[in-house]
Order: C-alpha cells, then structure tokens, then sequence
C-alpha cells in the first residue's frame, strides 16, 4: 500500500501545475458527491416521505440529465475552452447542493436533481479535455493518477456523509455546497486559461464527422463493454454477495475492495503496463481482466445456497469469498483499462474535437450500459441453482469479445495517429 502511495506521489508531482489542480479538484468533486448522494434516496423516503417510485424516478432523471448532454457540453467546451466549462460546472453543482441544504419540496428537489446532472455533464468532458491537453505523450499515466485521487473520495465521502447523516441530510448538502463553492472559487482564481483551436466548420459539421468515422464507431462499440462491466459494481456484484451472505456488510466490502485497489495499485500498474505494450494492447488485457472477474462467481453461484436456505448460513461473510476474489481481478482490470481508454479516444477521434468525441463515447456507452444491465439484471433473476451460472458467463464474455475487438483494431494499426484528413 505504502508502494502504491509512492507512486501515485511521483506521478502526481510530474504533471503539471494545471493537471495538479484539476486532479485536486476531481478528489473534492467526488468528496461532496458522494457525501450527498448516497444518502439521498434514504432521505427522500423516509424523512421526506416520497413514494418508492417517486425517487426511482428523482434518481433517474438525475442520470440522464448528465448522459444525455455529454454530446452538447463537450462539444461546447471544444469551442470555448475547457477552463469555464469546468468552472461552470462547479457552479451549478453549488447551486444544486444549497437546493438540496435550504428545500424540501418536490420542484426544489428535481431543481437540484437535475442542476447535479447537468453540472457533471458539463464540467466532464472539459476536465478530459484539458488533462488531455496538459499530458501530451503521458495521458494514461495522468489519468491513472486522476482515477486514484476520483477513488480516494469516492471511499471518503460516504464515510464522512455517513457521521454527519447522524445529524441532518441537510447538514451534509450544506458541506458538500461549501466544498463546491471552494472548488470554484480555486479554478477562478488558479486555473490557466487555454488558448482555445476552435474546429473549422459547423457544429453539424464537427458531429457528422465524428458518426462518419468508422474506426472511433467500432473503438466505441467494443469501449462500451468497459462501461457495461463497470455497471456490475452495482448491480451483479454486490446483489450476489448479499444473496449468498445476507448480510448488508457483504454488499459495503464490495466497495471497500474496489475502491482499495484502484487507490493502491493504480499508477503502479498504469506503469507496469506503459512498459510492455501498447496502450491498445493494455486496454484490450483490461477488458478481459473486468471480464475474468465474473469467472469466480460463474462457479461458484451454483455451487452456493442463497443465505439462510441452504448450504449458506446468514451472518457468516465467508460465502462472499468468490465475489471478493472477482472484484479484485475486476478492479485491477478496470485500473487498467480506463486510463489507455481515454488516452486512445482523441487517437482514434481528433485532437481538436476530444471533448465531442468524448460525449459520443460516453453517450453510446451509457446506452448500450443500460441495456446490458437490464438484461443482466433479467438473468440474475431467474430461479434455481442450474441458471446462477449464466450473468457472470454472459459478463464474462462481454469482457473477451469487448479486449478481442480491441486487440484486432491494434493489431490492424487503427488504434494510431494518422497524418493527415480524418480517421476512418
């Protein structure tokens, strides 16, 4: 562990001071987030007294409030810099958060529900953009350390949320509203403006070259497996592991190892990986290694009684054995392949439109996300033994043909840089 904080403290101090802002920047965004939003449906239904589906719906138009604009704001950062979109985003999210400290009515709630979404939508892209523009020639290893810091606050925030939920939720979203507001005034007062390249042409322009570049379609395609697997953090993961325990303990471990990993072995194995391949050869390994991860839980869920009616007995975490060893694997698959992810997609995008590749990126990956997970969710559904086996082979999978297709576009050279016109 003390290795692993070695390295990310090297890495950290050769980016720039720019790069460092934005990564000090990422720790307290994800710190007030998730101080707030873990907590939030809790509070809806409890203290507030929303219907069930009331928040399943307040939860979901947060959602596609940030998805659905990443082709928008991104392609609006390309135009007019990365710097106040970034600074914009910040703003709204202290918006959103007073909402949430001073209202407890149902328009101010999906004010604020969507203002977060919207916030997130616009300084995402922009922060990509910039740290890419901040790391030229060692983009994996910035994100890597971006990826490592995102982790460390995402692990803090709902502790630091859970003491203070003893309080008020209100409380919280007033912290997390003064986090924010910190944040902004920082990038106002600190972060360098980027004198922006606008792209030539329309916007219509800019958004049919990026449906007309065959290569980035397929890159997103098979990039798509990333964001499909990751989902399963919260949804294949966790549900076996309370399924086999019955215990809620199981579900929070999960998490716990996720994140430990990624802080811990991150950059070190973003460098492991720079030093023996290419980055779409790294990003192809960390696919199947997110995949591999659903192997341990492939054999074991038929093998193992749901908690207090078989084999499982409730109240021991031992059953959770195979969902902790998969985590690992995947955890260590999804540290590497997102940094080489996001170094390859202005490569097989274009420099001068990183953001708006982005929104697409993200945008397809969100919609083919959801419709995975859904029939994932299908599957872990079904009853018996015999069926227990088929999510995890079906993720498993995923992650092969997701690396396979990757692979096949570096071995055929369309993972590199060309010379001149736009990539197809």
């Amino acid at each position: 562990m003390g290795r692993g904080k070695g390295a990310t403290a090297r890495a950290f101090g050769e980016l720039s001071p720019a790069a460092k802002l934005l990564v000090l920047n990422q720790f307290g965004i994800c710190l007030g987030f998730y101080m707030v939003l873990p907590f939030l449906a809790t509070y809806l239904r409890d203290d507030l007294g929303f219907a069930a589906a009331l928040v399943g719906l307040v939860l979901g138009i947060r959602t596609l409030s940030q998805q659905g604009l990443y082709v928008v704001s991104g392609t609006i950062a390309d135009r007019l810099g990365a710097r106040p979109m970034i600074i914009a985003g910040c703003g709204l999210r202290v918006v959103a958060f007073g909402l949430f400290a001073t209202t407890t009515s149902l328009p101010g709630i999906l004010t604020a529900t969507v203002l977060t979404g919207v916030a997130g939508a616009i300084f995402t892209p922009a922060v990509v953009l910039y740290l890419t523009h901040e790391s030229p020639g060692r983009r994996a290893e910035a994100f890597s350390v971006y990826n490592v810091v995102a982790n460390a606050g995402t692990l803090l925030g709902p502790v630091l949320g859970a003491v203070l939920l003893s309080v008020d939720f209100r409380l919280i979203s007033a912290i997390a509203c003064a986090v924010f507001a910190c944040l902004t005034v920082a990038q106002l007062l600190v972060l360098p403006k980027h004198v922006v390249e606008a792209p030539t042409g329309s916007v219509l322009h800019s958004w049919r070259e990026v449906l007309g570049n065959r290569r980035f379609l397929l890159f997103t395609l098979a990039g798509s497996s990333y964001f499909a697997l990751f989902n399963q953090l919260y949804l294949a993961l966790p549900l076996e592991a309370q399924r086999v325990t019955g215990r809620p303990e199981a579900v929070g471990a999960i998490f716990i190892v996720s994140t430990v990993v990624g802080i811990a072995f991150g950059v070190r194995i973003v460098a492991w990986c720079r030093a023996r391949w290419p980055a779409g050869k790294s990003m192809a390994i960390g696919l199947a290694l997110i995949g591999a991860g659903f192997v341990p839980l492939a054999i074991s869920a038929p093998l193992i009684e749901t908690a207090g009616e078989g084999l499982s007995p409730a109240g021991s975490l031992l059953p959770a054995g195979p969902a902790l060893l998969g985590t690992v694997v995947f955890s260590v698959g999804i540290a590497v392949a997102n940094p080489f992810m996001l170094e390859l997609i202005p490569i097989v995008g274009n420099e001068k439109l990183v953001a708006t590749y982005y929104g697409y990126f993200y945008l397809v990956s969100a919609l083919v996300a959801a419709g995975i997970s859904a029939g994932v969710g299908g599957l872990l559904g079904l009853e018996g033994a015999a069926a227990r086996w088929t999510p995890f082979a079906v993720l498993a999978a995923i992650g092969v043909i997701g690396g396979a297709v990757i692979i096949t576009l570096q071995r055929r050279r369309h993972l590199e840089p060309v010379a001149t016109g736009v990539p197809s």
